[in-house]
C-alpha cells in the first residue's frame, strides 16, 4: 500500500466514524483477499444468529446488527494473531499466530472451560496430552477459502473432524448401534459451558457483556442427519422479554470413554421432556443453579429457567417476565418425537 494512500486512511479514521476495518474493506477486494470474506472478519455467525429474519434475538430487541458493538469484537487484520516482538520491534511470525493463548483471548467459553475442567481435575484428553488449537484446526479456516459462509456449523466452513485423526474405530457395540446416526460428539463430549441470562440493555449501555456461565450438563439436538452435542443460552431484553437458544456446539472437554447408555437413555430428563416441562436453572442460596447430564432438546417442551435483572452487580429474580422466544441457530434442529420415544426405553 502506497504511502500516501497510508495517509489518506488515517486521517479519515481520526476525523470520521468510519474504523480502519471499514476503511480496508472498501480498498481490498474480497475476491483479492480470502480473509475478507472468512468467519473471523465477517463476524458473519453472529449475525446469522442474531438477525430477525433467521428468528433470532432481534425479534425481541429491535436492534439490527450493524448498530452493535459485537461486530467489531472480530480481528480486523493480521497482526492481531501473527504478530511477534523480536529485537525490540514487530515482526510477522507463523509461530505467534499457533498459540494457544491467541485463541483464548477471544474464545472466551473455551477458555472457561479449560479452568472448570483443570479444577476439577477432568481435563480434556487432548489438552491433557499437550495439543493445542492448531492440531486440529487449519490455516484455512482461520484465513477464509473465499466463501462467505453464514455459520461454523454450515457445510464446508470446518476441517476439524474427529474422523480426522480417529479414522480406525473399532466397531465396538457403541460404535456401531446407533448405525450413522450419531455423532461423537453425542458420546464423548463430557459437558458445555452455557451462558444464561444474558443481559442486552447492559450491553448497549456499557459495551459490557453480563451474564450467569453454567456447567455440567449436555443438550442432544440434530445436526448435519446425526443427533450431536449441543449448547443453549438465555437472554433478557427490554425489562422482562425472554430469549432461550438451542444449537450444535463441540465442547472442548472430550473424554477417551463415551458415555454409558444409561446416562442418556431412561433417565429423569428424558422423562420430563416427555411430559413437555423441564427446569433447567433455577435461584438457590442466592445463586443460580443449573440441572446436570444429558437433556434432549424437543420442540413444544417448556424448559424452564430462572431469569434475572442486574442491580448494583447483583442478579435479581424477575417474577413475571414474557414467555421465551426459542431459537435453533447454526444448523441445528430439535429431535423428533420418534427420537425423544427411543431415547425414553433404558438401554
Amino acid at each position: 500500500m502506497k504511502k500516501a494512500t497510508c495517509a489518506v486512511l488515517v486521517a479519515a479514521t481520526l476525523t470520521t466514524a468510519v474504523t480502519m476495518r471499514e476503511l480496508l474493506s472498501q480498498i481490498v477486494k474480497k475476491e483479492d483477499c480470502f480473509f475478507l470474506s472468512s468467519l473471523h472478519y465477517t463476524t458473519n455467525g453472529m449475525r446469522h444468529s442474531y438477525s430477525k429474519q433467521n428468528g433470532g434475538l432481534e425479534v425481541i430487541t429491535g436492534v439490527p446488527y450493524d448498530d452493535l458493538s459485537c461486530k467489531h469484537c472480530h480481528t480486523s487484520g493480521c497482526d492481531r494473531c501473527h504478530r511477534a516482538e523480536m529485537n525490540g520491534s514487530y515482526e510477522y511470525s507463523v509461530e505467534a499466530s499457533k498459540e494457544q493463548g491467541i485463541c483464548l483471548e477471544c474464545h472466551g467459553r473455551e477458555r472457561a472451560m479449560i479452568d472448570i475442567d483443570q479444577a476439577a481435575k477432568e481435563e480434556d484428553v487432548h489438552f491433557k496430552r499437550g495439543m493445542e488449537c492448531m492440531d486440529c484446526h487449519s490455516a484455512r479456516e482461520m484465513h477464509g477459502d473465499g466463501t462467505e459462509y453464514v455459520s461454523m456449523e454450515e457445510p464446508g466452513a470446518m476441517d476439524a473432524l474427529c474422523e480426522n485423526c480417529h479414522m480406525d474405530v473399532e466397531p465396538t457395540t457403541s460404535h456401531t448401534v446407533h448405525g450413522e446416526k450419531l455423532d461423537c460428539k453425542a458420546c464423548h463430549v463430557r459437558h458445555v459451558v452455557s451462558c444464561t441470562n444474558c443481559h442486552f440493555d447492559v450491553f448497549l449501555e456499557t459495551g459490557k457483556k453480563k451474564a450467569v456461565k453454567v456447567s455440567g450438563w449436555v443438550f442432544l439436538i440434530n445436526n448435519k442427519g446425526k443427533v450431536t452435542s449441543g449448547n443453549m443460552q438465555t437472554f433478557v431484553a427490554k425489562g422482562d422479554k425472554t430469549f432461550m437458544m438451542f444449537a450444535p456446539h463441540m465442547s472442548h472437554s472430550i473424554m477417551a470413554e463415551g458415555r454409558r447408555c444409561d446416562e442418556c437413555h431412561g433417565t429423569e430428563a428424558v422423562q420430563h421432556v416427555r411430559d413437555g416441562e423441564i427446569r433447567l436453572t433455577w435461584m438457590e442460596e442466592g445463586a443460580v443453579r443449573n440441572r446436570k447430564g444429558v437433556i434432549p432438546v424437543v420442540n413444544g417442551t417448556d424448559y424452564r429457567c430462572v431469569y434475572l435483572d442486574t442491580e448494583d452487580e447483583e442478579w435479581i429474580p424477575i417474577e413475571k417476565h414474557a414467555t421465551p422466544v426459542y431459537h435453533y441457530p447454526a444448523f441445528g434442529t430439535p429431535l423428533s418425537t420418534d427420537q425423544l420415544q427411543r431415547l425414553a426405553h433404558p438401554r
